[in-house]
């Protein structure tokens, strides 16, 4: 592969970056930068630019509104979209279930959900870990009963990003007990508006309720919202868990916190000299951003191998395992930076006081919430003790 961009790249560079600059609103850019929470208008509102722009669904074929990016275009978008301070995409509907239906879904799924993810009709959740089914998620307790034309849905599931906004999940339940516990499966869409669907929050370390229970009692589900052939839903759910720990690496948003953090380094002092002087500190900087580069060619792999329309093998585990260790690195190094600054703070010490100062330098406030959110993405998308058991069986056979 040549990393070298070519002048289609470069002039695709100028693209992103003037459409930034020009229709994603600062107030948005600012939000992220400071670490304050968007709102879901606000998440739905960059989706809408994106979707406007035909930018939303870009790896998706143009036959259903994708843009068909290649692998270098999304690598430049993330990149320089990370580093001007805009949301992520949510992925649950666009990036995940989107991959799903296109390549296991009927013409009639297809029709049906994909324009409505696109236009944000329905907000998607992921309906994956329960209470003891996380990593090992093939033990899953969750049940859908066959009753005539309807499935009937009991269960649990936990760690629910944004199900307090979703009108939609798709699930993984119990359809069989015959064979391995991966044989009796399932991949359910199932309307979060149906009676007997309760959501309850979980509060994180950093005070957010981003993440949720779902508890399903006699939950009725029509027949065709089955995706793809009854029992068959781990290959579907691992076709979906390829994609989702490719975006958990997070390239641009290590490069953008790399960047922040080279920043902080040299406006702290330690022995009357910049922290980024310091011998010891430089090189865990250094040791990091070594990392990242290697990472950044990994991940140009993987998504090149996913525009092909082959889903990522073991690389997506590589990437997953090595970019969720960089960010980790990286929220820490700029904790020990920043020292007594990097301590929490509540929202309303964002806010200025009377004389118009902040109780810190505001590069500092969002880095405890980060660092503690970021605590959990080497657990999420399959933790990276699950990922490094699928590398050995893929690629050493053990």
């Amino acid at each position: 592969m040549d990393l070298n961009y070519s002048a289609e790249d470069l002039s695709f560079r100028d693209d992103v970056k003037q459409f930034i600059r020009e229709r994603v609103p600062q107030r948005i850019k600012d939000t992220v930068q400071s670490g304050r929470h968007l709102s879901k208008a606000d998440m739905q509102h960059y989706h809408d630019l994106l979707n406007e722009r035909g930018w939303l669904a870009q790896s998706w074929p143009a036959e259903y509104g994708g843009c068909e990016w290649s692998a270098v275009q999304k690598h430049i978008f993330e990149e320089e979209s990370a580093s001007a301070g805009c949301p992520r995409i949510i992925p649950f509907g666009v990036n995940m279930l989107g991959p799903v239906l296109l390549k296991f879904g009927d013409e009639a799924q297809r029709r049906h959900y994909l324009p409505r993810i696109l236009d944000g009709t329905d907000w998607w959740c992921q309906g994956y870990s329960e209470p003891g089914a996380g990593s090992d998620l093939a033990s899953l307790k969750t049940r859908a009963v066959r009753d005539g034309n309807r499935y009937i849905v009991n269960g649990q599931k936990t760690w629910t990003t944004f199900g307090q906004h979703a009108d939609w999940i798709f699930c993984l339940v119990r359809t069989g007990t015959e064979g391995k516990p991966q044989q009796g499966i399932s991949f359910l869409l199932i309307d979060m508006k149906t009676p007997g669907i309760e959501v309850r929050p979980i509060k994180l370390l950093d005070g957010t309720t981003e993440v949720n229970e779902v508890f399903f009692d006699n939950v009725e589900v029509p027949p065709e919202n089955l995706v793809g052939e009854e029992n068959m839903g781990w290959t579907y759910a691992k076709y979906l868990l390829t994609h989702e720990r490719t975006g958990i690496a997070g390239v641009g948003f290590a490069i953008n916190y790399l960047n922040r953090l080279k920043t902080i380094a040299s406006e702290q002092y330690s022995n009357g000299k910049p922290l980024l002087d310091d011998p010891l500190f430089a090189a865990r900087v250094a040791n990091v951003e070594i990392d990242l580069e290697a990472m950044k060619t990994t991940n140009l792999r993987v998504v090149a191998s996913a525009s092909a329309n082959a889903a990522p093998g073991p690389e997506s585990s590589m990437l997953k395992i090595k970019g969720t260790v960089i960010r980790q690195e990286i929220n820490d190094l700029m904790r020990r930076a920043l020292g007594p600054d990097a301590l929490p703070y509540i929202e309303d010490y964002f806010e200025p006081d009377f004389n118009g100062e902040l109780p810190v330098p505001e590069y500092a406030m969002p880095i405890a919430s980060h660092h503690f959110n970021e605590r959990k993405i080497s657990i999420y998308g399959g933790s990276n003790e699950i990922q490094r058991g699928i590398i050995s069986k893929m690629i050493l056979g053990l």
